[in-house]
Parts: structure tokens; C-alpha cells; sequence
């Protein structure tokens, strides 16, 4: 599960929160397409229309991707983030014709609003500026970019010129370990895997830069940067396993699993994720609870 929170058009208005499924914190790399389908089943059932629901469209298949998109749809999900297909990783961004046709074939099967999960440059699934830039221009449906490019630089280029689009894109970040330095270049929200265990503290930090009260921002960043380096540090593939067991250790699940190849952290890794929940103040007591 991650969470979002994206702003409206006014800075003063209220952030919009929403949950995401079926992407990189559910495992989704290791859930048959029935499994995914039977999630947004059953997210939907337990959140009605509580809170929005936007569902991922993860696979290498366009053909399947459509079909992910048209289910979600069906049964009431809000919105889609759609991944870019790994088999593009061998060159994909010399082809934007691959990209242009994936989501050809999901806004043909689905009306719903897009985010498009923009990866890491390192990752060669990154798109390439131009065509990122195209793409959101030739489908209205995208109406935000969940920017995990790794560059500072890019990042914040990409941040002002989808701004400056005919039809702008929201940009939510998900530079989870500089989070506070991300949101202070103008994202308008954020989508993170680590909402599962600190979501409070990021809605206060998102807020306070928001409101522009930068030593507020900076208070609450000293709380986030111990669970930045339990979860955040190499191997970042065990990023989410991390965040599982914090939830163990913070009592709100009994045992904490993943599926192979991923593998359970060590006894030591467990005692620093341990030691850095209680660095950053966070007991079964203060989970969630809403930052003052």
C-alpha cells in the first residue's frame, strides 16, 4: 500500500489523500494478475468511497495493462499509476512509439485519470524528457507524474515545465529519503510506500512546505530521517520488506512475510529498524497520530 496525497489548485485548500495498490510495496512483481484483481476487490469492499482508490498498472503486457485498467475501472477505482513496461528497459526510450502505444491501448479500455510513474534515470525505464513532455500532451487523461528520477536537477525541470504545459501535470514525488528538499521544489504531493508506518509525519511535512514555514518543515524532517536510513539504505529492493517490519515492531501486524526472491531482513537489520523507529518517536501510541 502507499499513500498519496496530491494538492488541489489552491495552495490553501485541503490536500486530497487517496491509497494506491497493487504496486512496488504490495509486491506486485510477484502477484498473478487474479491476485491483482482480487485485491481491488477487496480494497474497494472495506473503503467504499471513504477514501479514493487508484489502482497500478503493472506488467509488460499493453494487452494485459488494458485489461488491469478496464477491471479497475469496473469496480470503482478512482484513478490508475501506470508503470512503464520493463521490457523496455533494453532501449525503450530510443522507441516513444512503445509508450505511446501502451497507453493507447489502456486509455482505450479505461477513462480514469493517470498518474505515470516516471522511474529512475539509472533504471533505462526513465523517460526521456521530450517524450515525457509529449506524452502528456497527447493523453489528457495523465494528469500527474509520481517522479522518482534520482536527479535533483531533472527533477526540478521536470516539475516547472509539466507546469508549464498547455494542460499542466501535478507532480507527486516518491524521493522518499529527500523528501523535504523534493516537495521544496514545487511537487504538489507525494506518493510513498513509507505512508504505511510514517504517513502523519509526511501529511505534516507536505503541509508545512506547503505553508511555506520552513523551520516547521525542518522539525518534522529531523522525526522522518531516522526511518529514512532503516528503510532507505542499500539494498533499496528491501526497502518495503523494511517497512513491514517496523509495522511488527510498532504492534500493528503480527508477523511480517514477503514472497521469494525477496527474503526476510536480519536479526540485525530488524534491531536497526528497531532502534531508528524509536529514534524518530514512533511507539504502537504515536502511529498515525496527527503531528501538532
Amino acid at each position: 500500500m502507499h499513500i498519496v496525497i496530491i494538492s488541489p489548485t489552491s495552495v490553501a485548500s485541503r490536500a486530497s489523500p487517496a491509497i494506491t495498490i497493487n504496486g512496488h510495496a504490495a509486491e506486485v512483481a510477484s502477484l498473478t494478475l487474479n491476485e491483482q484483481f482480487r485485491t481491488i476487490t477487496l480494497t474497494k469492499e472495506v473503503l467504499e468511497e471513504r477514501v479514493p482508490t487508484i489502482v497500478a498498472v503493472y506488467t509488460n503486457s499493453s494487452l494485459e495493462a488494458a485489461r488491469i485498467a478496464r477491471r479497475a475501472q469496473d469496480e470503482g477505482a478512482n484513478g490508475l499509476l501506470v508503470f512503464p513496461p520493463e521490457v523496455m528497459v533494453l532501449g525503450g526510450h530510443m522507441r516513444p512509439e512503445m509508450i505511446h502505444e501502451h497507453y493507447k491501448r489502456i486509455t482505450g479500455a479505461s477513462d480514469l485519470p493517470i498518474i505515470h510513474y516516471q522511474f529512475p534515470v539509472n533504471s533505462n525505464l526513465a523517460l526521456p524528457l521530450p517524450t515525457l513532455l509529449e506524452l502528456c500532451s497527447f493523453f489528457p487523461s495523465i494528469k500527474a507524474i509520481k517522479d522518482n528520477c534520482g536527479d535533483g536537477n531533472l527533477h526540478e525541470r521536470q516539475i516547472r515545465e509539466l507546469k508549464s504545459l498547455d494542460r499542466p501535470v501535478k507532480t507527486v514525488t516518491t524521493h522518499s529519503s529527500w523528501l523535504l528538499g523534493s516537495l521544496a521544489l514545487g511537487c504538489d504531493g507525494l506518493l510513498s510506500g513509507a505512508g504505511s508506518v510514517i504517513a502523519n509525519l509526511q501529511v505534516a511535512l507536505f503541509r508545512a512546505v506547503q505553508a511555506g514555514d520552513l523551520n516547521a518543515a525542518k522539525a518534522i524532517n529531523d522525526r522522518i530521517y531516522p526511518t529514512v536510513r532503516a528503510f532507505y539504505d542499500h539494498p533499496l529492493l528491501d526497502m518495503h520488506n523494511r517497512m513491514k517490519e517496523a509495522l511488527v515492531i510498532l504492534g500493528r501486524w503480527d508477523e511480517a512475510y514477503v514472497r521469494p526472491p525477496l527474503v526476510k531482513p536480519t536479526t540485525a537489520e530488524i534491531e536497526k529498524i528497531r532502534r531508528c523507529m524509536a529514534q524518530a518517536g514512533l511507539t504502537s501510541e504515536t502511529l498515525y497520530r496527527k503531528v501538532a
